[in-house]
């Protein structure tokens, strides 16, 4: 390493590694460099390897990008694009008490949100987001760093560990015990990285799993039987160890009260209890949220006392165009006839691209076709352990008559 990169300074140290800031000899360009030493009985971590094996698949503008790797005997680095600061630093530098303006808010669940999806699309749960995982650049770029606890997921994969994702940013069914979980564990984590950015606190601060299933069920409330049953039935490792009290569902506008409604809304679909009721990361993007008045403002701080010290602030991002008139009529907002025949012009173009992709390549339609990108139902629930059947006739055989109504979608 010391052949291609100079080492000016730490940034910092975890438990496995410690990052510096560099510079490349033959570019100049200021790069990260996590260093990690290898023990000689154990070898490279796991961690290690899967960031590495996932990341140099993974090319998205808001994905941190693996540069290369160095490999000795005792050390390995990796190289990284440097960004100025993650997301936690961020808010506590140029928010107030914490919370970002609403441009720049919007301007950042926007881009993490294309993140995620770009991982989801190629079959890749996160499975740690956090604020101090997301890291801001001098452009106003969120880019998704550490991906040591990613799981590629697909066929023949059926059960992932419930060891994973930091307590405040940790799903409920996966609180529960949940190990059969898919794209939902990262929007729950989204969802509450989004009111954190608007409130400038974490939305739950549990201490263990029971306080942080209590203080969750507090706002959102307690799911129903009818619900508990279906989860159980879906995830059949899911354990309930007690008799949660039955509380009804806040306000959201209570909870947080300085969001715009349609903040809410989007807030709302991203943070449900139940998994499978939880928005997709692309149907997310198409939230009126990002529709209505969607040209972002530079943060607020930029013009005040506590401007940051460079030149921070979203960039100016082409906000999806407005959706169609069903998905619309489903947020109660419906496009205007001008906009409606640019979607049309839109999807006729797209619509010609790919039957010549067809032609060219001989290739099936549907593999080119939009909206083909949501993750297959990876789960089929063919068999449930006996713990899971006598819990769903505990609560009076619910289980056995949503079966038809469920099926076996995607979680």
């Amino acid at each position: 390493m010391a052949n291609n990169y100079i080492q000016l300074e730490k940034l910092g140290e975890g438990t496995y590694a410690t990052v510096f800031k560099g510079k490349s000899k033959s570019t100049g360009e200021i790069v990260a460099l996590k260093e990690i030493h290898l023990d000689a009985e154990e070898g490279t971590p796991s961690t290690a390897i899967r960031e590495i094996s996932l990341l140099k698949e993974l090319k998205h503008v808001n994905i941190l990008r693996l540069h290369d790797v160095i490999h000795t005997e005792t050390k390995l680095t990796l190289v990284f694009e440097f960004c100025d600061s993650d997301l936690k630093k961020y808010q506590d530098q140029h928010g107030t008490r914490g919370a970002l303006d609403p441009g720049t808010t919007r301007s950042f669940i926007f881009q993490l949100l294309k993140g995620i999806h770009f991982c989801h699309e190629n079959q890749v749960l996160h499975r740690d987001l956090k604020p101090q995982n997301l890291l801001i650049n001098r452009k106003g770029e969120l880019k998704i760093g550490d991906f040591g606890l990613a799981r590629a997921f697909g066929v023949p994969v059926n059960t992932f560990s419930n060891e994973v994702v930091t307590l405040w940013y940790r799903a409920p069914d996966v609180l529960l015990g949940s190990r059969t979980y898919s794209t939902s564990i990262d929007i729950w984590s989204c969802g509450c990285i989004f009111a954190e950015m608007i409130t400038g606190l974490p939305l739950f601060r549990g201490k263990d799993n029971r306080e942080q299933l209590l203080l969750i069920m507090k706002v959102i409330g307690t799911p129903s039987r009818q619900q508990f049953a279906k989860m159980i039935q879906d995830s059949p490792e899911i354990t309930l160890k007690e008799t949660y009290p039955q509380l009804p569902k806040m306000n959201w506008a209570q909870v947080i009260p300085k969001a715009s409604p349609l903040a809410l809304d989007l807030l709302d679909h991203l943070l449900k209890f139940d998994p499978a009721e939880r928005i997709s990361a692309a149907d997310a993007l198409k939230h009126p949220y990002f529709t209505e008045n969607a040209t972002p403002s530079l943060p607020t701080s930029i013009n005040t006392t506590i401007a940051p010290p460079i030149p921070m602030g979203p960039p100016s991002f082409n906000y999806p165009h407005p959706v169609q008139r069903q998905q619309q009529q489903q947020y109660g907002v419906m496009p205007s006839q001008q906009q409606q025949q640019q979607h049309q012009q839109a999807q006729l173009h797209m619509q010609q691209h790919y039957q010549q992709q067809q032609a060219q390549h001989g290739i099936p339609q549907q593999q080119y076709a939009p909206g083909s990108m949501q993750p297959p139902p990876m789960f089929p629930q063919s068999s449930r352990p006996q713990q899971a059947q006598t819990q769903a006739q505990y609560y009076g055989q619910y289980a056995a008559q949503q079966q038809p109504q469920y099926g076996q979608g995607p979680m």
